[in-house]
């Protein structure tokens, strides 16, 4: 079973930037495939970035797109999402996933579903 750790949520003033960075233990970093998802009350929880596990597909939310960043080190076996010009509309928990991705798989995975591995939530509220 994969642990995640998630830190870096906050409260931030609308066009303010946040960086979310997540931990995975308990497995080897390099053969998982990662994403950040997010919830809000009353919604469901949505995609917001993923990452292969060699790093090079990257997917985003078209909400995100020019916005967010997500990349992993892989020396230092975390993933983080990099966050600017942040709006009210961002206001959410993001959740840290991950699964074990094939070495023959070169995407990314965009569905909750595809995930067995979550983290507990960070609290990322955007003020207008």
């Amino acid at each position: 079973q994969v642990q995640l750790v998630e830190s870096g949520g906050g409260l931030v003033q609308a066009g303010g930037s946040l960086r979310l960075s997540c931990a995975p233990s308990g497995t080897t970093f390099e053969i998982l495939a990662m994403g950040w998802f997010r919830q809000s009350p009353g919604k469901e929880r949505e995609i917001v970035a993923s990452i292969s596990r060699s790093g090079f597909n990257i997917y985003y939310a078209d909400s995100v797109k020019g916005r967010f960043t997500i990349s992993r080190d892989n020396h230092k076996n975390t993933v983080n999402l990099q966050m600017n010009s942040l709006k009210p509309e961002d206001t959410a928990v993001y959740y840290c996933a991950a699964r074990r991705a094939p070495s023959d798989y070169t995407g990314s995975y965009h569905y909750s579903l595809e995930y067995d591995s979550w983290g507990q939530g960070t609290q990322v509220t955007v003020s207008s």
